[in-house]
């Protein structure tokens, strides 16, 4: 009963803030999804991810560790998913990205920092900048192509993760005044977040839904294999290993519908796995932590 408390404690605030937003735009309110994407993603989650990984009480080689084992975990997804889409049939252009790359920032980020407290969401802040930067790298390869590499290096995200961690190793800290601007910026980037997942999935019409609970389906099962796998094979343990499975166990992101809206490639399809994963995740997400969360 404790553990079901626990879980409760941690999920309930991120799925009531998600069903805000949702709430939100179903009764008819405006909600500018566009510019509060870009304010996040510009300005308010750069900031969180700086800070938390300033902030971050781990040891280098920890997180060096957790690093290439999360971008070993994702290219053994990247590996699995181009033979379950090829094997279904399925366009690459529109399933594969979607099927590899998950909700690491709307989801991921809130529920470790309540599950495992601020060393979690420094850790989960790790992941999901290699997600996002994979996402908008080798995810944009997979949905539209050939496409200009440097395009990576204009992502607030990149830098805010580059300089975190060599503040981190080199142990500086930014003076107070510009430390506590950075934290009050970051602390929006969750509930905005949060908030813009639920108004994007309102706005979303899920096609082939049967499809969809399926496909969702596989990709939890590759996730979470690839995170328990991978991270007990590189000896992760404790936190780092929780939050690893927890991250590569999160839904399909709006960023993929965004993205197969962007290039018209089976963007009905990407709505459906949207919506469908991520009621879906209402249920394994607290199940998932219920494991993790048990000495």
């Amino acid at each position: 009963m404790t553990i079901a408390l626990t879980v409760l404690e941690i999920c309930a605030p991120v799925f009531l803030l998600a069903a805000a937003g949702f709430s939100w735009v179903r009764f008819g309110y405006d909600y500018p999804t566009e510019f509060v994407t870009r304010l996040a993603m510009t300005f308010a989650v750069p900031c969180l991810i700086f800070t938390a990984l300033v902030d971050i009480d781990i040891a280098p080689e920890a997180l060096a560790s957790l690093s290439l084992a999360t971008t070993l975990a994702y290219g053994v997804v990247v590996v699995i998913t181009w033979g379950v889409v090829k094997g279904l049939g399925l366009s690459l252009q529109g399933f594969w990205a979607p099927l590899t790359f998950g909700n690491t920032g709307n989801l991921g980020l809130p529920l470790a920092l309540f599950a495992f407290g601020e060393a979690g969401l420094g850790l989960a802040v790790v992941i999901f900048a290699i997600m996002a930067i994979g996402m908008f790298s080798v995810g944009l390869w997979m949905v539209a192509g050939v496409q200009n590499p440097t395009r990576v290096l204009r992502e607030p995200i990149l830098w805010a993760s580059v300089l975190g961690v060599l503040f981190l190793v080199i142990g500086w800290t930014p003076p107070v005044v510009a430390m506590n601007a950075l934290e009050l910026m970051g602390q929006l980037g969750i509930p905005l977040m949060l908030l813009t997942l639920g108004a994007a999935v309102a706005r979303l019409k899920p096609a082939r839904a049967l499809p969809a609970l399926g496909l969702s389906a596989i990709k939890l099962a590759i996730g979470l294999s690839a995170g328990v796998g991978v991270g007990l094979a590189m000896g992760l343990t404790g936190v780092s290993l929780g939050v690893l499975i927890l991250q590569m166990a999160t839904p399909v992101g709006v960023t993929s519908y965004l993205l197969a809206e962007r290039y018209k490639c089976e963007a009905e399809a990407v709505a459906g796995l949207v919506v469908i994963s991520t009621l879906l995740a209402v249920v394994t997400l607290p199940v998932t932590l219920s494991f993790l969360l048990t000495p």
